[in-house]
C-alpha cells in the first residue's frame, strides 16, 4: 500500500502540501491540487480516515442513534438522514436504542467514541436530566421526535396531539361516537399525547371516554391485533378504532378479516403515521400523514448548519400532521 510520502514525492510537493490536498482545510493552488490528486490514483494511495479525523478535528461522521432498525417508519427515517449528509459529502453511523434506558446511553457513548461530529438521536428511555447534561458535553446532537423545553433549539418534533386529535375528529364528524381506541406503550410520551389528541376531540363534541373500549398496546402488527380481539371480547358496542399507528392498524385489519368482519362497514379503523403500505392495505387505510422523511431530512439539515457551518440552511423545528382520508372509514348515519 503506498504511503504519503510516496505521493509526495511522486507529486514533487512537500508532505504539509499533501496533507492541506487531502483535508481540504487550506487553499492550494488548482495545478497543485490536480498533481496531488494524480499522485493519489496513480499509486493507489487511500487516506486514513483515523489519521485525517485526528488531524483536523472533523471525521465527517454522523452518529444515528434509533430506537429499532426495522419497519418502514424507520426506514423513511433513516433514508432522509442518509440522503441529505450523502449529497453533503458526509457520512453516517447508525445504532439501535430498543427503547430501553441502558442500551441508549451505550449507543450514545458508542457513537461519541467514534469520533462522530454531531448525534442524531431518536431515543425514547432517557431521561430529560440525561440529555440536558449531555447537552453541556462536546458532541452537539439533535433530537428527533421529542421536545424538551431546556433544549428547544436542538429538537425536531412532531405535534402528536393534533395528529390524535385529528384521527378521532374525523371519526366524530362521519357520525361516530362509540370509538375504540388502541394506544401505544403509555410511558412513551408520543403514545400519552395521541391520546390526548383522542380525549380532546372527545370533549369538543360532547362524547364521553369509554375507558372500556381502550387497550394499550406496543406499536406493532400484535398490538393491533390483540387490542381488536380485547375490545370485542368487552362486548362493548363501537363503531370505530383508532390506533395510534399504522402497524398497530395493519394488525386490526387483518384480525377484523380473519373474525369475519367487513372495514369500514362493521367499524370504521383510523391509523398514524401514513407508512408506505398503508395505501396496500385492504381497505386502504385512512391516517394521519407523520412526515418523518422530511424531519430526517430536517435533522441533518440542524447538523450541516449548526456544526458544519452550512450557510443558508433553514430548520424547521415543529412539524405539524395531518389527516389522510382513505377506504378504511365511512359515514354513518
Amino acid at each position: 500500500m503506498a504511503t504519503i510520502y510516496e505521493v509526495a514525492k511522486a507529486a514533487g510537493v512537500s508532505l504539509a502540501t499533501v496533507s492541506r490536498v487531502m483535508n481540504n482545510n487550506t487553499p492550494v493552488r488548482q495545478a497543485t491540487r490536480t498533481k496531488v490528486l494524480a499522485a493519489m490514483a496513480e499509486l493507489g494511495y487511500r487516506p486514513n480516515s483515523i489519521a485525517q479525523s485526528l488531524a483536523s478535528n472533523c471525521s465527517n461522521s454522523i452518529g444515528i442513534l434509533v430506537s429499532e432498525l426495522h419497519g418502514p417508519f424507520y426506514g423513511a427515517m433513516l433514508t432522509g438522514i442518509e440522503a441529505e449528509f450523502r449529497a453533503a459529502g458526509k457520512h453516517v453511523i447508525i445504532a439501535a436504542g430498543h427503547s430501553e434506558r441502558e442500551t441508549e446511553q451505550d449507543g450514545i457513548e458508542f457513537l461519541k467514541s467514534r469520533n462522530c461530529d454531531a448525534l442524531i438521536l431518536h431515543v425514547e428511555a432517557v431521561s430529560d436530566d440525561y440529555l440536558i447534561e449531555l447537552a453541556q458535553g462536546d458532541t452537539p446532537f439533535v433530537l428527533l421526535n421529542r421536545h424538551i423545553d431546556a433544549l428547544a433549539d436542538r429538537c425536531i418534533s412532531l405535534n402528536n396531539e393534533l395528529g390524535g386529535y385529528l384521527a378521532t375528529q374525523h371519526l366524530l364528524e362521519q357520525g361516530h361516537r362509540q370509538i375504540a381506541y388502541i394506544a401505544g406503550p403509555m410511558w412513551k410520551t408520543d403514545a400519552r399525547e395521541r391520546y390526548a389528541g383522542h380525549q380532546r376531540a372527545l370533549q369538543e363534541f360532547h362524547c364521553a371516554l369509554n375507558t372500556g373500549l381502550f387497550f394499550e398496546g406496543d406499536f406493532r402488527e400484535t398490538g393491533g391485533s390483540e387490542g381488536l380481539q380485547s375490545i370485542i371480547a368487552s362486548k362493548q358496542p363501537f363503531t370505530a378504532v383508532v390506533c395510534a399507528n399504522d402497524e398497530m392498524a395493519s394488525g386490526a385489519l387483518t384480525t377484523a378479516r380473519e373474525l369475519g368482519y367487513r372495514v369500514p362497514e362493521d367499524f370504521s379503523v383510523v391509523g398514524f403515521d401514513n407508512v408506505n403500505f398503508a395505501y396496500y392495505t385492504y381497505p386502504k387505510l385512512t391516517t394521519i400523514d407523520y412526515p418523518i422523511s422530511a424531519m430526517g431530512h430536517m435533522a441533518a439539515r440542524w447538523v450541516l448548519s449548526q456544526v458544519y457551518q452550512q450557510a443558508d440552511t433553514e430548520v424547521q423545528q415543529v412539524f405539524e400532521p395531518y389527516l389522510i382520508s382513505r377506504d378504511s372509514t365511512h359515514l354513518i348515519i
